[in-house]
């Protein structure tokens, strides 16, 4: 990656997204692609029906190796997060939340257990924090941040034969599985809802391997604005909106990632930061929830929009919001008082000045197409 003019970082792949027609624009520190000139819409329905491919090249791919044995890194990658470390098998990838002493969440990333060493995927806005944290957090372990991959997502129902044709034996793959397929690294993840995968790719492979991907019938180039839609549809979190460091794991209804070994009464229960918060919450229910809301009519009640229940009391706030084009529909999710937090709901959200209806209902608005 090289420096612009204007202080941005260059993607290696920067040459082909300005041949494709990207509209290129700054984003976590990067010179990104939005939108190609088939814009948002059309590529977020694409990716839902065919195949779309996004460059995420920014996101912080980074190697932990044990100075010691493996269940010593274990631990210690275990101690950051309310997360099952060691339960994780060879092969497979988990989503990980670091918190700190307060319970509020750092980052969420994606990790995966490669036999002698993990392999961890961060957010970008978070990546310098992330390895710092990292390094002073786990002195028994080698921090080795990857600055020569670029990282590809390949999403939706086309995915499977795109990938396939290129790396035979990935269809056998299933979701939150982890492959190193000679120097490609392939995990079938990603953040759209869909099926699809994240391939790390040697910077020298990855134009050749991009352009062998959109030369096969189905697959398109696709930015980030589909990206942020198709993963507000599937009910998914976008760090420094919808979680950040005052947000807890159970506010944010992210308890599904929190493993049983956590829990109270788990094998390893606590003994990560903010603990104490976190296992209240588990126990006791947070003071406001993370919940998906359907604005009525056809106006987006976007990021910031102030909540309010029936009488005027003032409930919570929107942290994405927009419109969802695979379901033809303004969608949001936000923070709302626990009262105010079961399905159904009736809230106002306040748009311009104005009071207008906004329902209180279940994530996410998209089914997922995981394969299980």
């Amino acid at each position: 990656m090289a420096d612009l003019d204007d202080g941005l970082l260059r993607l290696g792949l920067h040459d082909l997204h300005t041949e494709l027609g990207g509209k290129m624009v700054p984003f976590a520190g990067y010179d990104m692609p939005v939108q190609y000139p088939d814009g948002v819409l059309k590529e977020h329905l694409h990716t839902r029906a065919a195949a779309g491919l996004f460059d995420v090249s920014h996101m912080g791919q980074v190697i932990l190796r044990p100075k010691g044995s493996m269940d010593d890194l274990k631990r210690a990658f275990e101690a950051l997060m309310p997360v099952d470390v060691l339960g994780l098998a060879e092969g497979r990838q988990r989503y990980g939340l670091f918190t700190n002493d307060q319970g509020g969440i750092l980052d969420d990333l994606m990790f995966t257990n490669r036999g002698d060493h993990l392999y961890v995927v961060v957010n970008a806005a978070c990546k310098a924090a992330d390895i710092a944290h990292m390094t002073s957090g786990m002195p028994g372990v080698l921090v080795e941040p990857v600055t020569d991959r670029a990282l590809l997502a390949l999403q939706g129902p086309g995915a499977e034969a795109a990938l396939e044709a290129l790396l035979p034996g990935v269809a056998a793959m299933r979701f939150m599985d982890h492959r190193v397929i000679g120097d490609i690294w392939v995990s079938r993840s990603g953040y759209t809802g869909e099926d699809g995968f994240e391939i790390s790719v040697p910077d020298a492979q990855a134009e050749a391997f991009a352009r062998k991907h959109l030369a096969q019938p189905g697959v398109a180039p696709i930015g980030l604005g589909a990206r942020d839609s198709l993963r507000l549809e599937a009910g998914l979190c976008l760090y420094g909106h919808d979680i950040d460091t005052t947000t807890s794991p159970v506010e944010a209804n992210l308890t599904w990632a929190l493993q049983k070994a956590r829990r109270a009464g788990g094998d390893r229960e606590g003994g990560y930061p903010g603990a104490t918060r976190i296992l209240r919450e588990l126990a006791d229910g947070p003071e406001r929830h993370r919940v998906g809301l359907r604005p009525e009519g056809r106006a987006p009640m976007r990021e910031g929009v102030e909540l309010f229940a029936q009488d005027g009391t003032p409930v919570g706030r929107v942290t994405s919001g927009g419109f969802g084009p695979s379901v033809n529909a303004p969608i949001a999710m936000g923070y709302v008082a626990r009262a105010h937090a079961a399905i159904g709901t009736q809230l106002m959200g306040e748009v311009r000045g104005k009071r207008l209806p906004v329902t209180v209902t279940e994530l996410p608005f998209q089914p997922t197409t995981y394969k299980r």
